[in-house]
């Protein structure tokens, strides 16, 4: 079949996928008007991870993740037209909470960059985001402290997460590494990439800034300067990259929070996530512990954490399976007000 004949066909088909788009968006229309008359909540995490789920098991020329980024522009589309929403998230633009948040809202929705994780969380509290995006933890450095304390102060539910792979690049305008007198980037990047300096003999100093991504605008100021940056950052700045994937340990995986002022209906497969304060005595972990063990409840992380309340409590850090409205985790929680504080129940990753 001749060339122009297959770009015809191709054409057609695209004007077919638009009428199909089309008479989805009337629907989403639809629903959302349904949803502002009850006062129903746009983003469905549980909802949206059913239709990727059926449509992953779909055998064909297109991979998995290609149908998955196909997907989330609609839903991002889709949830622009049931209601504007914007998006708070750790900036500036091509820090890894931006790229975090894009890969679950799509690159359609409207996003605030903030300079802060405080700073997150005011604006959703503040109504002027409807959704936050935080790092919450990170497999080789542990939980992120500022996180913790926000959702440990804040009314804000933890409503979804996911997990991005970290790469670190050095980015420079230098030509050599012997003209580099500083490098800027976030303190937990310096941490990830010991072996990078001590590899080359970098001995210059280290400036910690909030996030790798003004790392890299500040190194494109400073001709004397690096950034240890994601490459995405080191693109949008113009800064030359001089060496990829300097990170001590090539899995290196952040997990990402998604906050909001709602609270998620149980879905087949959820996620519950709570703060657990236990007295300096013995056998108060275990007792908690007991509770769970006893429910066959399955706890999937827990890490201590000093209190800012109390030197003589100890604070957990703790994600189990279920949702908070199952009965048997209902109980636990009740009979436990005073010591726990629930964040949130969602949909597993």
């Amino acid at each position: 079949m001749a060339l122009i004949e297959l770009r015809k066909k191709i054409d057609a088909i695209d004007d077919r996928i638009l009428a199909a788009l089309e008479d989805r968006m009337s629907l989403v229309k639809e629903i959302g008007a349904i949803k502002k008359k009850d006062s129903g909540t746009i983003y469905r995490p549980a909802r949206e991870k059913e239709i990727l789920s059926r449509l992953g098991a779909h055998k064909g020329l297109l991979a998995r993740s290609a149908i998955e980024a196909i997907f989330r522009e609609i839903f991002a589309a889709s949830r622009q037209l049931e209601q504007e929403e914007r998006v708070a998230f750790l900036g500036p633009e091509g820090s890894f909470s931006h790229q975090a948040a894009e890969s679950r809202f799509g690159a359609t929705s409207e996003y605030l960059p903030m300079q802060t994780i405080g700073a997150v969380f005011k604006a959703v509290e503040s109504r002027r985001a409807k959704y936050g995006v935080a790092p919450i933890s990170n497999n080789l450095s542990g939980l992120v402290g500022d996180t913790i304390d926000c959702l440990e102060k804040s009314d804000l539910l933890i409503v979804g997460d996911m997990e991005l792979s970290i790469h670190h690049s050095f980015a420079t305008k230098a030509e050599h590494l012997a003209k580099i007198k500083r490098v800027y980037s976030k303190d937990v990047a310096f941490g990830q990439c010991r072996a990078f300096f001590s590899d080359h003999n970098l001995s210059v100093e280290m400036i910690p800034v909030e996030s790798t991504a003004k790392a890299a605008r500040l190194a494109a100021d400073d001709a004397e300067s690096a950034a240890i940056c994601s490459v995405i950052a080191a693109k949008l700045n113009e800064l030359p990259v001089m060496f990829e994937n300097i990170e001590d340990s090539h899995d290196n995986r952040t997990r990402f929070a998604i906050v909001s002022d709602f609270h998620n209906s149980a879905s087949r497969r959820d996620l519950t996530t709570i703060l657990a304060r236990t007295p300096h005595k013995p056998g108060a972990l275990f007792a908690l512990l007991k509770e769970f063990n006893d429910a066959q409840i399955n706890l999937t992380m827990i890490e201590s954490i000093p209190s800012h309340i109390s030197k003589n409590q100890t604070l957990f850090f703790i994600d189990f399976e279920g949702h908070r409205d199952d009965p048997a985790i209902k109980a636990i929680l009740d009979g436990r007000k005073n010591e726990i504080k629930w964040l949130g129940s969602y949909a597993r990753n």
